[in-house]
């Protein structure tokens, strides 16, 4: 075996080494982390855990002077595991790419680090290891430390129910939540008459998602105000814009780190464990009872009132 290929299967801190061109440097390394978790693109990697394992070297700045043995002088093994464990649990992710540029990012935001290895496996996906390896230094980081003027707004977040959905006060209701500063996110409920029952459980629950979304839709034909989002990212962008959003709950709900506990037929219920996920300034339920959600402002309005 020629020393390039050994080199591309040896462990990412062997890599490290080969491939620095300043001579020695310090490196922490991590190897053969393993967390059980759900990843994957494919239908089969849904509703199930795998093991994922993780190697990541990391190279740091030399320390200048005595260390002291203190701990706040040097890159912590924990913060590497503390940078898996958090991306590991801010959603469930498709691919083993995009988990390992959110690592390595992460990893790249402390101070101490210069250039880290990341490699990622899955162990349970065959007879032997799928991976990825990548490579990022600080150079390529650019400016991606967080910036508290950025963070995400916390929205105004109103659920519909389909009494709610066909009063003539729906573009009243409209007009006085979007003059409001607090973004604002419509949610609506399985709509009325039958829907297709196949005794599945997973089935059953994307059915019922696909109802709820077929539903927003109808709720977006009423009012060219609204837009139909599905993803955390559209999200942010359309508070950021102004833009009146009815929420497509699939992706988000399927795709959670920790879903609802209710099912989603329980659509009010639904709606309230999104606010929290929204960190939602206040929870609007107009038509019904509004739940309780912790954290989060709730209130409710009969049809005819005034939302404000």
């Amino acid at each position: 075996m020629s020393s390039e290929i050994r080199l591309a299967f040896a462990h990412p801190s062997e890599r490290a080494i080969a491939t620095s061109d300043d001579g020695p440097v310090d490196r922490i390394s991590l190897r053969d982390h393993i967390v059980e978790v759900e990843i994957g693109a494919f239908q089969a990697e849904r509703g199930t855990r795998q093991r994922i394992c993780f190697n990541v070297v990391v190279e740091v700045q030399p320390i200048v002077g005595h260390i002291d043995d203190d701990v706040d002088r040097i890159l912590s093994y924990d913060r590497v595991t503390e940078a898996i464990a958090t991306e590991l649990g801010a959603e469930r992710l498709n691919l083993l790419e995009t988990l390992a540029e959110r690592i390595a990012e992460r990893i790249l935001l402390e101070p101490q680090a210069l250039r880290t290895f990341v490699r990622i496996e899955k162990l349970d996906r065959g007879p032997g290891a799928l991976g990825v390896e990548i490579v990022r230094s600080r150079g390529e980081l650019g400016d991606t430390v967080p910036d508290s003027s950025q963070e995400r707004p916390h929205p105004r977040v109103v659920y519909l129910t389909n009494a709610a959905l066909k009063s003539e006060h729906l573009g009243t209701w409209i007009d006085q939540l979007s003059a409001e500063p607090a973004p604002l996110i419509l949610c609506v409920g399985l709509p009325d008459g039958p829907r297709p029952d196949v005794g599945h459980p997973m089935a059953q629950r994307r059915i019922d998602l696909l109802a709820i979304e077929q539903n927003g839709w109808v709720l977006a034909s009423r009012d060219a105000r609204c837009k139909v989002v599905a993803t955390r990212t559209e999200l942010d962008w359309a508070m950021k814009n102004g833009q009146v959003c009815v929420w497509a709950p699939s992706k988000i709900v399927l795709d959670a780190v920790e879903g609802p506990d209710t099912p989603v037929t329980e659509s009010a219920a639904l709606t309230s464990w999104f606010a929290k996920e929204m960190e939602a300034s206040e929870l609007l339920v107009i038509g019904a009872d509004a739940p309780r959600v912790a954290n989060v402002s709730v209130r409710n309005s009969a049809i005819g009132e005034s939302v404000l």
